[in-house]
């Protein structure tokens, strides 16, 4: 997407103008503009200067947003940093102190002293010209200081494109004329010595309302001005973030650089207290860095050789020798500034209705206005009455509401976000994010750590568990294999277990020699063939199964040691997670390429609605279709596999910043591994979407309301009618009420789930709680490919396999074949069970497993 800053809007007809111009220009594919940062999206293939000319056209200025693609990128930053800034607030508080100092002026001589008897100086005493001609000067000069309002406003109206500088020109324009009119009628009476007739004229002037429309205007403006800087405040944080300088090492010695100097590959250093310049990996030093800046966590997270940091983080205590690995516009830094950015750039669904009401607003206020005085005229009233009240009318009226009820929450909306490691790529993610009524899980990595780590430590009688423990990290120390490296990690003293003779037995298991003893360790069917299996342990290790855990066992020479589970174990905050999105009315599903048993006892423990296991990658885009039929589905990921799944869902979230390829097809990037983070995306999409609606009923209750009030409808059946001083101070009022709302979503607590409400409209499962058919084999036509397909089923006997890991890589293996439609692998059982969509030859299926280092026994 081409970003250019727009110049001269006003309000959301100026908006829809420049759209309608833009989507006009050939190769143009689409087209948004942000009042709220008077900036525009454009993406097609038309040439930036056809763009900019349409624009140009249509009454305003555009330019490229990025002018120069060779400029650095901090002085690029400082740049859109620079476009940023609240520029408006300084000039709109010049105008408006000017405009009050004449202003008061002008109403102590039209109103002081006719109303309360205010004294004037003797010039002016019984000069009636002089009092009309005082306040002529008076409301002209505070026309002249507003000018903006009457130059943008008639060259809008010029250029057919009426906006709502044109109503604020027309009124003001419309009180002042006919006041000078009415001046001139007076110098006429005086000469002909008529006083009543002078007296009525007097009472005829309107210079006052002219000044003070402006004036009130101006003051609503500023008002808004200053609340919209306060909107991309985040963004703005975001962009001060950047480090200006890097310390790298050039030829052996540390030297200060900019950091738009700092290379892919450079070594730089960092010492406490200094910002991270740029993305990389530590080389050496151990530290505590803080990642709130990019995370919005506030507990600092330790680094050490081999640990990725990130630029604009914090050290906090050690010093540090990195490799940069990404600069400039790659950082992460970078990355979530430009979708903040781009997010507020683009609309949000429901900004459709205010655009196309946007488009027709100011015609009809015009003809409204124009209609009421004629009406007024028609049934007897007087000019001077008649057009006060088109002169309400127009000022009233207020389409500046209507374009900002959208942008504001939307840009709100993105930085809280921001400021909590969530970032949604577009104002329809932020919007549609809140409304998804199914939420599928990838299971490692998001669901789980994606790690093996120690669950169960279950001695056997009498063997003490810092023996069990001791005996275990002995033996496993020598082995490669992932479950090795969760047992050493959890615990044991090996300084008094030297062991000798190590090998692996493929299918059964560990041995070594303790001392004049074999020690073993590996499954229930070759620990059992060593000792005798008490029964309680053969009970627990039948639980642990069905848990999804691998049991380990132990023993020394004839005598076992016990149980050691190991297993891909949940994280801390999945199941609450599940319960708060269940809590919502979601119907939270389970995906996975694992078995189905361990799928389920992974389900259990996280509580999910419903379970799909044995899923290829492709497999998965086709779940999501599936469940596609059932409601609208968000898609919960971390790795490439994920990928053609998180594009396929109607919102795609990708966790823990996932991999490059999952963030490029996520809608919605979660900056933490946390599963709740999810939650609270949608969250805050449910409170940014009541937000716009607020917004919305606001300025449209508004206008409906008050330009009725206006045009004089009430004044027979209530006796109301509005002044149009009135109407302006209540259309000053309008847009800054709608950003203050706005602004109350920076006070959303997102960890707060007691107002959660459920969906109206939920999905519906069958019978069994489930929104898929559960079939034999969860990769079936339902998932995989539909009906009617030809396959060919396998059943392959396998040794060496001990665990959920081994039964991982079998699997990776054989569906890594082309023609393996999917392979249900146990290790439970010693088999693999290979659905096939083309004939592939054993030999071919062998060497994959084989190759592997498991044996093939046999194949059915």
């Amino acid at each position: 997407m081409d970003q250019y800053i727009v110049t001269g809007m006003s309000c959301a007809a100026c908006q829809a103008r420049v759209e309608k111009a833009v989507n006009a220009v050939p190769g143009v594919k689409s087209c948004s503009v942000s009042l709220l940062t008077n900036s525009m999206g454009v993406e097609g293939t038309a040439a930036p200067a056809d763009i900019v000319r349409a624009v140009e056209d249509a009454g305003y200025g555009a330019r490229p947003k990025e002018a120069a693609r060779t400029q650095d990128y901090s002085a690029r930053l400082a740049q859109e940093q620079e476009a940023l800034r609240d520029h408006e607030t300084p000039v709109l508080r010049r105008r408006l102190i000017w405009s009050l100092g004449f202003l008061l002026v002008l109403m102590y001589f039209s109103m002081g002293h006719m109303m309360w008897g205010w004294p004037l100086p003797s010039f002016f005493e019984g000069n009636h010209i002089a009092m009309g001609l005082i306040q002529l000067v008076l409301s002209a000069i505070v026309m002249v200081i507003n000018q903006k309002f009457f130059v943008n406003g008639f060259k809008s109206l010029f250029h057919r494109a009426p906006n709502m500088d044109t109503l604020i020109a027309l009124g003001s324009s419309a009180a002042f004329a006919y006041s000078t009119v009415m001046l001139f009628v007076m110098t006429r009476a005086q000469l002909d010595g008529d006083t009543e007739r002078v007296m009525a004229c007097m009472m005829e002037f309107y210079f006052e309302s002219a000044a003070m429309i402006l004036t009130l205007i101006t003051v609503g403006k500023m008002l808004e001005a200053y609340s919209k800087g306060k909107t991309t405040d985040a963004l703005k944080s975001l962009m001060k973030l950047a480090p200006k300088t890097a310390n790298v090492l050039r030829d052996g010695k540390e030297v200060t650089v900019p950091v738009d100097q700092v290379l892919s590959g450079d070594t730089f250093t960092v010492r406490p207290g200094e910002s991270i310049p740029v993305d990389g990996i530590v080389l050496s030093g151990v530290s505590a860095v803080n990642e709130s800046a990019l995370t919005g966590e506030s507990i600092p997270v330790d680094k050490e050789a081999g640990d990725r940091v990130s630029q604009a983080t914090i050290n906090q205590s050690g010093f540090l020798t990195c490799q940069a690995t990404r600069v400039g516009e790659d950082t992460s830094l970078a990355q979530i500034i430009r979708m903040v950015s781009d997010a507020a750039a683009t609309k949000a669904p429901v900004a459709k209705l205010a655009d196309r009401i946007s488009s027709v607003f100011v015609p009809a206020v015009i003809a409204v206005a124009a209609v009421t005085m004629m009406i007024w005229l028609l049934v007897g009233q007087p000019v001077g009455f008649s057009l006060a009240r088109a002169i309400s009318v127009l000022v009233v009226s207020c389409p500046c509401a209507l374009g900002l009820a959208t942008p504001v929450a939307i840009m709100v909306g993105n930085g809280v976000g921001a400021r909590n490691g969530i970032l949604f790529k577009n104002a329809e993610a932020l919007q549609e994010t809140g409304n998804v009524q199914i939420v599928a899980l990838d299971k490692t990595g998001t669901v789980t750590t994606g790690e093996p780590v120690v669950t169960d430590v279950l001695p056997a009688a009498g063997v003490p568990r810092e023996t069990l423990l001791n005996a275990a990290s002995a033996l496993e120390r020598h082995s490669e294999h992932p479950l090795a490296k969760a047992v050493i990690g959890f615990g044991g003293n090996t300084e008094d277990w030297e062991t000798e003779g190590f090998r692996a037995l493929p299918g059964n298991g560990l041995e070594a020699r303790y001392g004049r003893e074999a020690l073993a360790g590996g499954s229930y069917a070759f620990i059992r063939t060593r000792v005798d299996m008490p029964a309680d342990m053969t009970r627990a290790y039948e639980t642990l199964s069905a848990d999804g855990k691998t049991p380990l066992f132990f023993a020394h020479g004839k005598r076992l040691l016990g149980i050691i589970a190991v297993a891909d174990a949940i994280k801390p905050d999945s199941a609450q997670a599940v319960r708060e999105l269940k809590d919502m009315g979601i119907h939270v599903v389970l995906l996975t390429g694992d078995n189905r048993r361990t799928a389920e006892a992974i389900g259990r423990q996280a509580g999910v609605s419903e379970v799909i296991a044995g899923v290829l990658p492709d497999g998965k885009e086709a779940v999501i279709r599936a469940l596609q039929e059932k409601g609208t589905v968000a898609m919960v990921g971390d790795g490439i596999n994920d990928a053609p799944a998180l594009m396929r869902a109607n919102i795609g979230i990708a966790i823990g910043a996932g991999t490059d390829v999952a963030i490029d097809a996520a809608d919605v990037v979660l900056m933490h591994s946390r599963l709740t983070d999810a939650v609270k995306a949608i969250r805050l999409s449910r409170a940014t979407y009541r937000n716009i609606l607020e917004n919305l009923f606001w300025a449209l209750i508004y206008n409906t309301l008050l330009i009725p009030t206006a045009a004089g409808a009430y004044i027979h059946a209530l006796g109301i009618t509005m002044n149009p001083m009135l109407g302006a101070a209540a259309m000053s009022l309008s847009s800054f009420c709608v950003v203050t709302n706005a602004l109350r979503l920076n006070l959303i607590k997102l960890n707060d789930a007691s107002k959660d409400r459920k969906l109206r409209h939920p999905v519906d499962p069958g019978a069994d709680g489930r929104l898929l058919p559960e079939s034999r084999n969860d990769n079936a036509s339902a998932v995989n490919g539909g009906e009617g397909e030809k396959t060919m089923v396998k059943t392959m006997k396998i040794e060496g396999m001990m665990c959920g890991h081994c039964e991982a890589t079998v699997k990776k293996a054989l569906e890594a074949i082309e023609g393996v439609q999917s392979a249900e692998v146990s290790h439970v059982n010693g088999t693999a069970v290979v659905t096939l969509g083309a004939d592939v030859a054993d030999d071919v299926l062998k060497a994959a497993v084989e190759a592997k280092d498991y044996e093939v026994k046999e194949i059915a």
